[in-house]
């Protein structure tokens, strides 16, 4: 870790993705932490793979992308997981997640007791709960970090992996949520939400005390929702390769901004710059380019100057 950075956690699956193209590492929480790193946190992967190929392969990028792997452990009886993704014409993806994957099977290991009060910003979703143990490790590592830490449950339904009592208690330890507009209809029905969209997103930050809800909708942009109103952007257009990880990097790009206290409207407008550029490429974490890194970042007082 290094000294002064704030520490960003994804924490949960890591896996790779079996694109038409060829296999990508990937995995929500993981595409989190990679973009936080690009945009200079230091920020790292919490995860499970198999002590197999696919496991060493997985080690071995992280390594030479300078992520550190302290925290991916190994697994001698479950293999690394995969994910069969297909793209439509419109190249927004299907997921076919495998059962049985390392990530299934996360403890909560001395070390990571340790890591959680450390930690400034964590991302984790409802995919990696499908497995009761990893499912525990993820609220116990939650309820050991500092209060003022920021806790994103980024929903992110796959396939029937996720329960309304499982989302009901992320939200309970969580203090953002990003959501989109294919999931909201899930916790509008989960929780008997009612009027417009935002009447119903308004709700949920009420209900669960939340700091700050946002809420995508694909190409046509965002909204945010804080203490302070909302804010809404119309998004920005690109020829999209496909739109894989584009979420995950939205995320990262709204917490970086929330870490440094920038206002609702400038923390969307980063975010859809970023998520629109990710769009624009292939695969879940393409390197982001130094003009667009500067653009977002040289308002923030939280990352050393170069």
């Amino acid at each position: 870790m290094t000294k002064n950075r704030p520490i960003a956690v994804g924490l949960g699956e890591l896996l790779w993705d079996v694109l038409p193209m060829g296999k990508q590492l990937g995995g929500a929480p993981f595409n989190f932490a990679r973009h936080c790193a690009q945009l200079g946190l230091d920020a790292f992967p919490v995860s499970r793979v198999g002590d197999d190929a696919l496991g060493d392969e997985t080690i071995s990028l992280l390594e030479a992308w300078g992520i550190n792997t302290a925290y991916v452990s190994k697994d001698n009886l479950h293999k690394t997981g995969e994910v069969k993704v297909t793209l439509d014409d419109e190249g927004k993806p299907a997921y076919e997640v495998c059962d049985g994957a390392a990530w299934d099977f996360l403890s909560l290991s001395e070390e990571l007791v340790a890591l959680a009060p450390r930690v400034d910003v964590l991302c984790f979703g409802t995919l990696a709960q499908r497995g009761v143990l990893t499912r525990s490790a993820i609220y116990r590592f939650l309820d050991r970090m500092r209060p003022g830490a920021l806790r994103l449950f980024d929903v992110n339904f796959r396939q029937d992996f996720y329960s309304v009592e499982s989302i009901e208690e992320s939200l309970q330890r969580a203090n953002l949520l990003k959501l989109s507009d294919e999931e909201l209809p899930v916790l509008r029905s989960a929780f008997s939400l009612s009027g417009s969209t935002e009447n119903q997103l308004f709700e949920l930050k009420h209900r669960f005390g939340l700091k700050l809800i946002a809420y995508t909708r694909g190409a046509e942009g965002s909204i945010l929702i804080d203490d302070s109103g909302r804010d809404e952007h119309r998004g920005i257009a690109v020829e999209e390769k496909d739109t894989i990880g584009a979420g995950d990097s939205f995320s990262a790009t709204l917490c970086v901004g929330l870490l440094d206290g920038l206002p609702i409207a400038k923390l969307n407008e980063n975010a859809n710059k970023v998520a629109a550029h990710v769009c624009s490429q292939h695969g879940a974490t393409p390197e982001l380019p130094d003009n667009l890194i500067d653009c977002v970042s040289r308002d923030l007082q939280i990352l050393p100057k170069k």
